[in-house]
């Protein structure tokens, strides 16, 4: 039998949220005696099951005992261990190490509606949006109706479950440029998957011991117990009070209600991309939504680049690329999550028919008993499923990829999924208008994706619905959006190395509505041609666009691609997609939008204005070195 070791820690106070802003999260009134056990109002003692509660740092005591007011009836301080994820959820009995969960089909994906940045001045969240126009880059709620949305929520939400206590490291235990972070939550499936996508540790805490920051992160999935209610597929959430949470001036994340990954593991979107976002911003460096890889020539050349896609625009594809030319390289336990799952215990989803036999029994991601070949009403596996596992399993993971280091960037891709008018390849003719090219991203939406309910995103070119999505940040921003663009812009100083930024667009269409590249391995061309121009060389044209290949400078060995498919500039569509970029821009961004990016703008609309119908027919002239 496991021995409990309590420890009492004096917490006298109702859990209280909102009193004056900047101290409405302090712990300064905990007390943190030498006793053993720790002690709710109204509760009693709560038993330590796991870890031993006197070797938290004092910080982190003081936010451990702020938090377990919420009624949990156990605490349990998580290392990282294997041992944590056996006792979690259910294994997939065909694989060593690994496990699958079902979710309640209300809680499949990230809700950007119930998703807020929280500070005392709104216009430090969001810019000033042009008056009757509703914001898109970001969702600001005030103290005060933050304090209110915490009250109905938070009291007691965890009562009857173990409050789990995970110490984890954004980036290598130790690294200068890694973060830190402690998160509490009641939910397992946080715990098992928090192991794998991040680095937890008891090595965290001897780092917040000596640097006093982290970031304090609360889970739960608001539904305490006892419930009477029916729980579907044994995952317990509260969809209707879904919240997620973030207090950006004093490092908080607050999260309520779901156990989908992207709102649940809060070391992921929350973290990684709101509150380091800010960080950054306050600290001189940057945190984006990008995949880091490293390319290696025939010459044994290496560099690394960073790309930055919106949702299905092939930033996974990429990451993963295996080259179609020869010499060349590429580098770059697991948890399933709404997949089907056959009767001797191995995954299944749509496209994997051809390895399985039709009459393969399976169970669908709802409960659901069919076979493989059978007809459903509803798709198997949820289209959002995901499977989550080491990047060390990785076939192709860098062996330096735990450098605390880091790695030298030459080149920023931007990217989206452009069906005409933008071509293949282009270079931004200088830092500045990288980064308009940036803010300008793009990807076309077959079904128009919403903000909410009522606020549209999509703009329509030749029929088609384009998304509009800045940097691939959209839904991740943790601070005003204009003050985003302006720290892309003091990026650049005197005798600083800049990378290259470029943007690639893999989905144009022909005149038939194929795809005019084939894609995935065969990108490692234009990665050819991004790293040799980012090298120096000679072999682009200047168009109005920015710096395109010179015909014949990307190798087209062994394919059948219309060069002219690829790079075609259509005058009318571009004119109109710029003038639709400065709408968007001037509407969501208004007074806060950078000088610098305005000029970028006006100028590329004449540099629109004054190009001739047929790029092949255009007089372009060679770039400097």
């Amino acid at each position: 039998m496991q021995t409990l070791e309590y420890i009492r820690f004096q917490c006298f106070h109702e859990i209280t949220f909102l009193l004056i802003y900047g101290v409405m999260w302090a712990e300064e009134n905990i007390s943190v005696p030498e006793v053993h056990s720790i002690k709710v109002p109204h509760l009693g003692d709560v038993p330590i099951s796991k870890g031993e509660f006197r070797d938290l740092p004092e910080n982190v005591q003081r936010f451990v005992g702020k938090w377990v007011s919420l009624y949990p009836k156990a605490l349990f301080i998580c290392d990282g261990g294997k041992a944590e994820a056996d006792r979690t959820i259910a294994r997939l009995t065909a694989y060593e190490n690994n496990y699958i969960c079902r979710t309640d089909p209300k809680d499949v994906a990230r809700v950007e509606s119930k998703t807020f940045i929280c500070t005392k001045d709104k216009y430090k969240t969001v810019p000033h949006v042009k008056e009757g126009v509703k914001g898109i880059l970001g969702q600001w709620i005030s103290p005060e109706d933050m304090d209110a949305y915490s009250k109905d929520r938070y009291p007691g939400c965890m009562a009857g479950r173990i409050m789990y206590v995970i110490p984890y490291s954004m980036g290598p235990i130790g690294s200068p440029l890694a973060k830190y972070g402690v998160q509490l939550t009641d939910s397992s499936y946080v715990v098992l998957c928090m192991r794998i996508m991040t680095r937890v540790s008891p090595l965290v805490l001897e780092i917040i011991r000596e640097q006093k920051e982290f970031v304090r992160c609360v889970h739960s999935i608001g539904l305490p117990l006892p419930y009477s209610g029916k729980i579907i597929n044994n995952w317990p959430c509260n969809p209707e009070k879904t919240m997620i949470a973030h207090i950006p001036d004093e490092r908080i994340i607050l999260s309520f209600g779901s156990g989908y990954g992207g709102n649940s593991l809060l070391g992921k979107k929350c973290f990684a991309l709101r509150i380091a976002g800010r960080i950054a911003y306050d600290e001189g460096w940057m945190a984006e939504h990008m995949l880091v890889m490293s390319v290696t020539n025939p010459k044994n050349e290496e560099k690394f680049v960073c790309a930055a896609f919106p949702s299905a625009c092939g930033k996974t594809n990429m990451a993963m690329l295996t080259p179609s030319l020869p010499g060349w390289k590429i580098q770059c336990n697991s948890v399933f999550t709404n997949v089907a799952e056959t009767e001797d215990g191995r995954f299944f989803w749509e496209g994997l028919e051809e390895e399985y036999d039709p009459n393969t029994k399976i169970t669908t991601w709802l409960g659901e008993k069919t076979t493989v070949g059978a007809t459903t009403q509803t798709a198997k596996a949820h289209p959002n499923s995901r499977f989550c596992c080491p990047a060390s399993q990785c076939p192709i993971i860098h062996p330096h990829w735990e450098d605390p280091k880091g790695v030298p960037v030459s080149a920023l891709i931007f990217g989206g999924r452009r069906p005409e008018g933008i071509p293949l390849v282009y270079q931004a003719f200088n830092w500045s208008h990288g980064v308009m090219i940036g803010a300008q991203v793009k990807s076309e939406n077959q079904s128009s994706i919403t903000f909410s309910s009522k606020v549209q995103i999509s703009a329509c070119f030749s029929g088609r619905q384009v998304m509009h999505d800045p940097m691939a940040m959209r839904p991740f921003m943790g601070y005003n959006f204009g003050k985003y663009l302006e720290h892309w812009l003091s990026m650049e100083k005197p005798n600083r190395k800049m990378p290259k930024i470029f943007h690639v667009n893999w989905f144009r269409l022909d005149k038939n509505g194929r795809f005019a590249w084939p894609g995935y391995g065969e990108n490692i061309r234009v990665i050819d041609w991004i790293l040799r121009r980012c090298a120096g060389e000679n072999c682009a044209v200047e168009s109005a666009l920015g710096y395109l290949p010179s015909k014949g400078s990307i190798n087209m060995s062994g394919l059948n691609v219309d060069w002219d498919a690829i790079f075609h500039l259509p005058k009318e569509y571009l004119l109109e997609d710029i003038e639709e970029t400065t709408k968007f821009l001037d509407e969501q961004v208004g007074v806060d939008l950078p000088a610098a990016i305005k000029k970028e703008l006006a100028d590329q609309l004449q540099l629109y204005a004054n190009l001739c119908h047929l790029s092949r027919n255009c007089s372009f002239k060679e770039p400097p070195r």
